[in-house]
């Protein structure tokens, strides 16, 4: 996203044609009332990457326009991001500008941070890394007070830990999560603690229990655990996983679940196509399922999942594409209704737009 588009003054006008924009993707379907959740205008985005760019002595953080791939932009203020990573940018760059060892032949940088105000950086090389870079490296992370990883080419050096932790507020109640490097995280806060808000209101009091796929590092599976007697949640990242049961002993939750299995396998296993040995000590027959989570990538669901979901009386979708999500909503709707839909804007200034489906049998 080019940084001109970022006008502040403008989000609401902005966000107002985005939402009628989408909104006319899904007119052959009958829709409830819609609920718009909205970001900040500035100071959202807790995860960023730029292009570190060496022009003679100076030293700068660069982005590229998608019709000019080869040309930097050069970025010197990046109000987009939250402010940790604003104030972190100008001080972690005079670090690099001033050690010839850590910025040679450095060409990317990656930022990870929390609410908790902790962030991680990574530091992507063209070259091994040695000994002498790792000391260095140790010193400038200290100096920063961040946790620091070198990459390149098969290699990863981790100045202290390779995670970050979080927390974030739900209603009353406060969640604690671990964020690994390199593993997915929403990237505003913000719009995230509304999103899994919305979905939590969906349901109340733990009468039956949820089975959710996608569910990464129990983003939205520990906030509904109170919302249901057990819960079975599936995820194929391995580092995702190690996040979830982490996160779960963390937040003291011993109701659910979390199997490492992708959803194609799940929706076999749960419909008793085929058994797997990741199951064997879970009994899924003992679950009495009311209603199925799915929060997929991009290209949606696949039309096993498709015909999964439609199995369930409730049916809770977060998606990340209405052109996947109207899709398979045209094989949904056709056992179910849709009672809410929402729209989050998880990124402002773009095309892109968060939605969030709750659909009943019937």
């Amino acid at each position: 996203m080019p940084l001109s588009n970022v006008k502040p003054e403008q989000y609401t006008k902005l966000l107002q044609q985005k939402v009628a924009d989408k909104l006319a993707l899904f007119d052959k379907f009958e829709l409830p009332s819609i609920e718009v959740f909205s970001s900040a205008p500035i100071a959202y985005r807790m995860r960023a990457e730029f292009r570190l760019w060496h022009q003679g002595e100076d030293l700068y953080y660069a982005m590229f326009k998608p019709d000019q791939p080869k040309t930097p932009c050069r970025i010197d203020s990046f109000p987009i991001g939250c402010i940790s990573i604003q104030k972190l940018m100008p001080a972690l760059l005079e670090g690099l500008q001033v050690n010839p060892l850590l910025r040679k032949r450095l060409f990317q940088v990656e930022f990870l941070s929390s609410q908790t105000e902790q962030t991680l950086v990574t530091l992507i090389y063209h070259r091994q890394l040695t000994d002498d870079w790792f000391d260095e490296a140790k010193k400038l992370a200290t100096d920063l007070n961040v946790q620091l990883i070198g990459r390149s080419r098969k290699q990863k050096l981790i100045i202290d830990n390779d995670y970050i932790d979080e927390s974030l507020t739900i209603g009353t109640k406060q969640y604690h999560y671990r964020q690994y490097e390199q593993a997915f995280t929403q990237p505003n806060a913000g719009v995230n603690e509304k999103m899994i808000g919305w979905a939590k209101a969906l349901n109340e009091g733990p009468s039956t229990d949820l089975i959710e796929l996608y569910c990464g590092n129990g983003n939205f599976t520990i906030p509904l655990a109170e919302n249901f007697k057990k819960i079975l949640a599936t995820e194929i990242s391995k580092t995702s996983v190690k996040a979830a049961e982490f996160n779960l002993k963390r937040n003291g939750i011993n109701n659910i679940d979390i199997v490492r299995m992708s959803a194609e396998d799940a929706s076999k296993a749960i419909q008793g196509e085929r058994e797997f040995r990741r199951l064997r000590n879970i009994a899924i027959d003992a679950f009495n399922f009311s209603t199925i989570f799915v929060d997929p990538p991009r290209a949606g669901l696949d039309e096993l999942s498709e015909r999964l979901v439609s199995q369930f009386d409730n049916i809770i979708y977060i998606s990340c594409n209405p052109l996947s999500l109207n899709k398979n909503l045209e094989q949904i709707c056709k056992t179910h209704r849709i009672e809410k839909f929402a729209f989050f804007d998880q990124f402002p200034y773009t095309d892109h737009m968060e939605s969030g489906v709750y659909l009943k049998r019937g």
